[in-house]
């Protein structure tokens, strides 16, 4: 049975640890509305502190009209979610400013990857993206990148990894944060399928590559 969310504790917020969660690892918990549940990944507190979440939307869930009062930054993993806004099919990213509302629902049902809390104050852009329908830049080797957004030392983007590509070694200034869309990433610590989340500290260091397509989503500069 799902546990609620009430009296939950803090988790994964030393962020100078290095931190690795497959599915495998995955435990789903309620959300006050039953029919959506998540599996937290990072989590200061539940309604208004720093959270990176799993959340599955049940088919016809919704979820009472809300604020962000610290932001939101979604990206759509499957099926379609909705709010009075628009629709955003499987593929969309989405950022929802420091103090914005939307009352999220979904009749199709979806999987959402979720960060809450976790805008700089002056960053205020609203943002919508299809990655389905974006066109992706010549990164390094024959990497593919598409940037989601970027403000100040954070960068977002999506990385996608030709079969058999291999990365340089290199440090991650100001942290790494890495979600296994498709595929499966490869470094010298381990291996790492679709659905895998992993946070790499302020001035880690990795050597990876991938023996097939893999997409990743990527975050940086936000751990320092």
């Amino acid at each position: 049975m799902n546990a609620p969310l009430v009296g939950m504790t803090p988790l994964n917020m030393d962020f100078e640890q290095r931190v690795v969660i497959k599915p495998s690892d995955y435990q789903w918990i309620e959300s006050p509305s039953r029919t959506v549940t998540r599996m937290p990944l990072e989590r200061q507190s539940i309604e208004q502190g720093h959270t990176t979440s799993i959340v599955r939307y049940a088919p016809n869930a919704s979820f009472p009209e809300h604020a962000h009062p610290g932001g939101e930054e979604i990206l759509v993993l499957e099926g379609v979610f909705q709010d009075e806004h628009g629709d955003y099919p499987a593929g969309t990213y989405l950022r929802n400013p420091i103090g914005t509302r939307h009352a999220p629902r979904s009749e199709t049902g979806c999987v959402l990857f979720v960060k809450l809390c976790q805008f700089a104050p002056d960053d205020r852009e609203q943002v919508v993206i299809n990655t389905q329908e974006a066109s992706y830049a010549r990164g390094h080797g024959g990497l593919r990148v598409l940037p989601l957004h970027t403000h100040g030392t954070v960068s977002t983007a999506l990385v996608f990894w030709p079969k058999g590509e291999q990365f340089l070694p290199h440090t991650h200034v100001g942290g790494e944060e890495i979600f296994v869309l498709t595929g499966e990433f490869v470094d010298e610590h381990g291996r790492y399928p679709a659905g895998s989340w992993l946070r790499s500290p302020h001035l880690s260091v990795h050597n990876p590559w991938v023996e097939e397509e893999t997409l990743i989503y990527v975050k940086t500069g936000h751990l320092a």
